[in-house]
């Protein structure tokens, strides 16, 4: 790939900005059309943040290969262009790969201005790499097949949409017939990233331990970790955003007297948590260490999660992440203490959706598979099924002492 192709620079900004911003290249009149078609589409799923910045990073890539590389419209592209764009995003120029990510608009003078130290891609290491000095080099850029099926599956979305809109014919994602040669099959289902039965005995107790060496702060460190595991949250169904607050009547008592949280989750949908009894005296102990009643009533607005300092609810996952990660080092420091540091140099990889992983993983041995998924906010028992690892353990066991003589 030829070194003199230009850095693009970013054409869609937050959530929020999408549509305050046209491109910023020499050829945005030419295209301006691909441009606003692409912005109707991104505007749509507005309602989840997390499937809105996949949905603009796909898109904002293939425009701007469109644009710089191949020169064309996006509507003009068919089946032979996008088999050459997924071979430029295995690997792409050196001027389009960045080491870190960076905001793609700064404020500057009241004004959102492009961030040259943006780019379309990223290459990225390890927690354990970070943590012995390593730097990611872009010359180990690697997509990966989870990336490409992405690839396909938001760009056919893009696509069946310009052709609702007759802005093209054709959804030349479609046209291609050997998908295999992209995406790599496996034989077996994806491994799921959790936390070992001694992990989490690690991580909770060393979870107590903070929240006795420090109530004001770590008895919400304490919960987090608890809300996490035992109702499957993800970090974005913990912190405040525009869509949703969670608040302390979210946690609310039904007819029968059994309790629920309520939740808005992946995709702006709303679902109903069951409550297990371990998790509601965790959330005695949560509201006790605040100077709140034991329980909430219908009526508290109490944010859920209130900032340490200053007055309000946490709205940064990023600050979520960083109380996870400081239990994390705390257990990961007693685990090599205790000479068990096989398992502390796993935990070094953990992220907070392994505690998702782990409750659900460690209760669909227990529970009905159907509740787990409900609770979990899965669309599908197959889904579920993926947390499954029994049969694992059943066929290693029949392996472990097979004789070689």
């Amino acid at each position: 790939m030829a070194n003199n192709i230009p850095s693009p620079k970013p054409l869609f900004d937050t959530l929020d900005n999408v549509l305050l911003h046209h491109p910023l290249l020499e050829l945005a009149d030419i295209y301006s059309d691909d441009f606003k078609h692409a912005a109707s589409f991104l505007k749509a799923y507005k309602g989840s943040q997390g499937t809105f910045n996949a949905y603009r990073r796909e898109i904002e890539r293939l425009l701007q290969w469109s644009w710089l590389i191949a020169e064309k419209s996006v509507k003009d592209l068919r089946r032979t262009d996008i088999e050459m764009y997924l071979t430029f995003c295995q690997s792409p120029p050196h001027s389009w790969i960045g080491t870190k990510k960076a905001p793609r608009f700064l404020e500057k003078n009241g004004e959102r201005t492009p961030n040259l130290e943006w780019r379309p891609y990223v290459v990225t290491i390890s927690k354990i790499a970070h943590r012995k000095g390593n730097k990611p080099d872009i010359k180990n850029y690697e997509l990966s097949s989870t990336a490409i099926k992405d690839i396909f599956s938001i760009l056919s979305s893009f696509y069946n949409f310009l052709i609702q809109e007759d802005y093209t014919e054709v959804n030349p994602i479609l046209h291609i017939r050997q998908k295999s040669k992209y995406i790599r099959k496996k034989q077996t289902k994806s491994k799921i990233r959790r936390l070992s039965e001694l992990q989490w005995e690690y991580v909770i107790e060393t979870a107590e331990i903070m929240a006795e060496e420090d109530p004001d702060q770590h008895h919400r460190t304490l919960f987090i970790m608890t809300a996490l595991y035992a109702m499957y949250l993800r970090i974005s169904e913990l912190a405040a955003s525009e869509r949703w607050t969670p608040k302390m009547c979210d946690f609310y008592r039904d007819h029968d007297g059994l309790w629920w949280f309520t939740t808005v989750g992946k995709g702006n949908k709303e679902r109903q948590i069951s409550v297990s009894d371990a998790m509601l005296a965790a959330l005695k102990k949560y509201r006790r260490s605040m100077k709140l009643s034991p329980l909430p009533s219908p009526s508290d607005k109490t944010p859920l999660l209130t900032r340490y300092k200053g007055k309000g609810a946490i709205t940064s996952t990023t600050y979520i992440r960083k109380i996870v990660q400081r239990c994390f080092d705390r257990a990961i420091l007693r685990l090599q203490e205790d000479g068990f540091i096989e398992d502390a140099d796993v935990l070094l990889e953990a992220t907070v959706h392994w505690l998702r992983h782990t409750g659900i993983s460690d209760d669909v041995k227990i529970r009905p598979r159907e509740h787990v998924r409900d609770d979990a906010g899965h669309s599908s028992g197959a889904i579920t099924d993926k947390y499954i690892d029994i049969e694992l353990r059943e066929r290693h066991a029949t392996a472990k002492k097979k004789p070689i003589k």
